[in-house]
């Protein structure tokens, strides 16, 4: 599938889930942008992406979706960039986790700002030039954690429940002006999220996984609209 003469934003870009969705639209033709809160991160990952697909431009921009005039400049300056946005993954995200009685009011700040506010941000700047154009794509990262609830997560599982039924909604409000809203929901997945090594393990799923997961709702003829995508590891440790 080639995605050449579309532009995508992928917030929280620069590393894991993120990286692999922009690495995986840039191989494909699209023109990226890459989002995120630590610059020297993302101009990096921004040479690395340039670097796998020679005449494909990429865009590193520092912001912080918890912020909505930052996250309108984000998307004001990508569109004065490349001309347009065809797609959207709002793929950055964090996790605090313990127990509600001892969790701090930053923490649930932090991961309801960014979770769930930060994507709200970023599909109302981005929707109007969506709907200028009369098609595009909004692709939502969450987590099996949204319907699948465990202890020490209500903070992180709440905000991915939420997600869930945002894109729900977003996808009923603007599926007649073009503009498809899938949300996508990996199990386990390797990576360093949460600031943890020890979350790699051989038998989780691979960013690359949920990268494709993204590129293949995309590749889906106009006509159809597959909304929602559960992931998870195929051969889990049995219990």
């Amino acid at each position: 599938m080639s995605l050449a003469g579309k532009v995508a934003l992928v917030t929280g870009g620069s590393r894991g889930i993120g990286f692999a969705i922009a690495h995986a639209l840039v191989t494909r033709g699209a023109s990226v942008a890459i989002s995120g809160t630590n610059a020297s991160r993302l101009d990096e990952a921004a040479r690395a992406l340039g670097a796998a697909a020679e005449g494909t431009e990429v865009l590193g921009v520092a912001a912080d979706v918890r912020d909505p005039a930052a996250v309108d400049r984000l998307v004001a300056r990508v569109v004065e960039r490349f001309g347009g946005l065809d797609a959207l993954v709002n793929n950055a995200g964090v996790g605090r986790f313990g127990p509600v009685a001892e969790l701090s009011i930053d923490d649930w700040q932090t991961v309801i700002g960014t979770n769930l506010s930060g994507v709200f941000y970023c599909c109302r700047a981005a929707l109007p030039h969506m709907r200028r154009k009369g098609a595009g794509w909004i692709v939502n990262i969450s987590s099996l954690a949204g319907k699948n609830p465990f202890p020490d997560g209500a903070a992180y599982c709440a905000s991915k429940a939420a997600l869930n039924a945002f894109s729900e909604a977003l996808m009923q409000e603007v599926r007649h002006d073009g503009v498809r809203v899938a949300y996508v929901l990996p199990g386990s997945v390797s990576t360093e999220f949460g600031g943890s090594a020890r979350q790699r393990a051989d038998w989780k799923l691979q960013p690359e996984d949920v990268a494709e997961a993204v590129v293949d709702l995309m590749a889906h003829p106009s006509r159809s609209l597959p909304s929602r995508v559960e992931l998870r590891p195929a051969r889990p440790p049995k219990k």
